[in-house]
Parts: structure tokens; sequence; C-alpha cells
């Protein structure tokens, strides 16, 4: 299973560092639908509120530099070097702080570092086992609130072609994301003990998730 693990690891990590100069060019567009989500939900998580974020799997860094422009100190990880290169080159002068790293590997950040972490468009990709391992470190670094940004269960046939081409979990987590954080447990304890969904596009969502009391203290 561990071997499996590593060859579809491998796989991503290889497909990701393929795909980032297509994803380069649509940066700006990014941008702007990030900025269009993150003024949407608002009124029920201002993350302008917050000190500091952790971006994790930051792609090029579209989401980085809004949550920069909004006055955040911004941290994004991100495993495929060549999108970490661009991101580096498009948020030049923001001071943000961009990192090589694999959540799946665990995170470089002490318990509780950031007050609010978001995953865009990643839990989706992974394997049921993987999607827990990238909640639990995700609240074990936030004091605050897990976002993980994702499909909602209305899928599109374009959407549908595409995840399936890319090869992950796609159709098992549209059906039942919610219910999966809800019933994420780590050595017995439940991951969060709340999780809140908020639609904020025809087939998106804010899975808006509550680390454990005893995980902020």
């Amino acid at each position: 299973m561990k071997q499996n693990t590593k060859k579809a690891d491998k796989a991503h990590h290889l497909l990701f560092n393929s795909i980032a100069p297509i994803y380069g060019l649509f940066f700006n567009r990014q941008k702007r639908k990030f900025t269009e989500v993150i003024e949407r939900v608002k009124p029920k998580l201002d993350l302008s509120s917050f000190t500091n974020i952790l971006d994790v799997g930051c792609g090029t860094g579209a989401l980085c530099s809004v949550l920069k422009e909004i006055g955040l100190e911004v941290t994004g990880i991100e495993p495929a070097e060549k999108m970490l290169a661009i991101a580096r080159e498009k948020t030049k002068g923001q001071s943000i702080t961009l990192m090589q790293a694999n959540v799946l590997e665990g995170l470089p950040f002490e318990k509780n570092a950031f007050d609010i972490s978001i995953a865009s468009y990643v839990a989706h990709g992974l394997a049921p086992e993987e999607r827990k391992r990238l909640y639990k470190e995700m609240g074990r670094v936030t004091k605050e609130y897990v976002v993980i940004y994702d499909y909602n269960q209305r899928r599109s046939a374009l959407t549908s072609f595409v995840e399936w081409a890319e090869g992950g979990d796609y159709f098992r987590f549209i059906k039942g994301a919610e219910k999966e954080m809800k019933g994420c447990v780590n050595e017995l304890k439940a991951c969060f003990s709340e999780v809140r969904v908020v639609n904020v596009d025809v087939r998106a969502a804010w899975y808006i998730c509550t680390p454990l009391e005893e995980k902020r203290s």
C-alpha cells in the first residue's frame, strides 16, 4: 500500500511540474476568481480579521497573492518545484513566504503556528487516507479554522472528464466530503469539532472546519 502511495505521489508530482507553465498563464484570472470568492464568503468568514494564514498546495501563488493583498501574513507550501518557481516570480515583491513541502509527509511548522489555513482544490485529488493526513496536519498547525476549498456535489460533464483524466479521487470526494471531514479520526480523536459548508460558487464550496479545542490550547 505504501509503495502504491509513493508511486501515486511521484505521478502527481510529475503531472503538476509538467502543467505548471499552463497554470502560470491563468495567474491573473485565478486572482480575480479568488478575490470574488473571498469577498462573497466574507459574511460567513472574514479572512482579513486574522493575522496569518497557510496556503497548502499553493500552486503558482495566485491565492497567496490575494491573501497578502487583504493584509495577511502569508505562507504557501507546494511540493512541485516548477509550480513554486512560478509562484516566486509571480509574487515577487509581496513578502510572501514560499516553501517546498508536502503536507502528506508532515508540515514543517509547530502546533497552532497559523490562525487559519486553506487548501484550494487539493483534497479531491487525494486518496481517502491521504485526505485524512491533510486534515490532521492542517488541524495540527491551525488555531482557528481549516478551510478546504473544493468541489461540492454539483458535477459538470467537463469537470468530471478532466478529473477522471487526472486520476484523482474526485468522484468519491464529492459524494461525501462533509461526512468525511466530520468523521475524520486521528489517534481515536476527531480531527475537527465542527464542519460548516458554504457554497461559494455553482460547483464549489468552502468546508470550514474547526480544530478541536484541545488542539488549540
